[in-house]
């Protein structure tokens, strides 16, 4: 090889270097930078950023053929595995008792999914396709594995920025829900206290209720299927009380190594060819708008039962009912204690979360199970 040979050799990363290659690898270091240095969502963002810079690294080859991000991206999120392993890491750290003991919750978890379907009816307005409008709607419920899998199914095309959308989106929980509770709620409301004095849950009705779960949501909608089982799975697992190896398993080893794979593979997916372009905004844009309308139809619907309730029930509540546990929940329960520092809500807002998870993924089956037949 002459001299020559060996500049253009050693120089064609360069040369294949685009503007587009370059925005990527800048949007790949705000995602590792807010990671870090702000500390929103590092297991998710930091990975997910890291393969956003490699795919956008020229002539690498770990996103074609027998590549690295190939070959995670076939064998974990072509086949929906990484989610639904995410999954039973989840189940496995849900605790059921505070939804069981305050069933009165599962509204405010079913509230928190209006905006899914408000959203893909929107969708469908501005053009996009009923496959795309449906995937685009489920970012809304914050919940990055049951919008991966759903896209996956009906816009795999679009899986790129609806998987960072959820992702991101989970991360500016704390950004973009307070202002909401704010401005919905007066602070005599979110003074509201709530006693919890929850009815005892046997160790019998926990380990029933996946499995009683798993079976209705089957059988009502085989579509959810794979999520809710791995769901339930998890906290059988977690609630059975004899396979504590396998539980803190879930917990920890399993999750983790998904969610390393799955925010790699997400990552590998943002290439400045598939990822700079209108549709894109179009879907941030759509997503954010799904987000802050569960956010916001939680919230109406908390003052509704504030009121149903003789004030009994605080409608800061509203805001856990989306699926980002347990963030939202959490969430929830320190604005209640920034305006009266003895508002314990916490048990509560963790029961309209936990109700919000399962709603998230009945969810997505039922749009699967709609648009399937729609289009089938």
């Amino acid at each position: 090889m002459n001299t020559q040979e060996l500049v253009i050799e050693l120089s064609k990363g360069i040369s294949n270097l685009t503007i587009g290659h370059i925005i990527m690898l800048a949007v790949g270091g705000i995602l590792i930078y807010l990671a870090v240095a702000k500390e929103y969502e590092p297991v998710l963002l930091l990975p997910i950023g890291f393969g956003c810079i490699l795919a956008n690294i020229p002539l690498t080859g770990m996103t074609e053929g027998q590549g690295l991000f190939a070959v995670l991206h076939s064998a974990g999120i072509g086949n929906e595995l990484f989610p639904l392993l995410i999954f039973i890491g989840v189940g496995a750290m849900i605790d059921f008792s505070p939804l069981l003991s305050q069933p009165r919750m599962a509204l405010l978890g079913a509230a928190g999914q209006f905006g899914i379907f408000a959203t893909l009816i929107l969708a469908t307005v501005l053009g996009f396709p009923l496959n795309e409008a449906a995937s685009i709607g489920v970012i809304g419920a914050i919940d990055g594995p049951t919008s991966i899998f759903v896209a996956t199914k009906l816009a795999p095309n679009l899986l790129a920025p609806i998987a960072v959308a959820a992702y991101s989106y989970m991360s500016l929980i704390p950004i973009i829900q307070p202002p909401l509770m704010r401005l919905l709620t007066t602070r005599e409301e979110r003074r509201i206290r709530m006693v919890y004095a929850p009815t005892p849950i046997s160790r019998r009705v926990l380990i029933a209720f996946p499995i009683i779960v798993t079976l209705i949501v089957g059988i009502l909608v085989p579509d959810a299927t794979p999520l809710i089982s791995m769901l339930m799975l998890g906290n059988l697992l977690r609630d059975s009380g004899v396979v504590e190896r396998l539980s803190k398993a879930a917990q920890n080893e399993i999750i983790n190594i998904a969610t390393l794979f799955l925010g790699l593979t997400i990552g590998s997916t943002m290439s400045a060819g598939s990822f700079l372009n209108v549709e894109t905004v179009a879907i941030l844009l759509l997503g954010l708008f799904a987000f802050v309308l569960d956010t916001v139809a939680g919230l109406i619907f908390g003052k509704i039962l504030c009121v149903v309730s003789g004030r009994t029930i605080n409608p800061l509540l509203g805001a856990a009912g989306i699926s980002a546990f347990p963030m939202a929940g959490r969430l929830v329960a320190r604005m209640a204690l920034d305006e009266d520092f003895d508002n314990m809500v916490l048990m509560h807002a963790m029961g309209a979360n936990t109700a919000g998870q399962l709603g998230s993924v009945m969810a997505g089956g039922v749009l699967l199970a709609l648009v399937t037949g729609l289009l089938g």
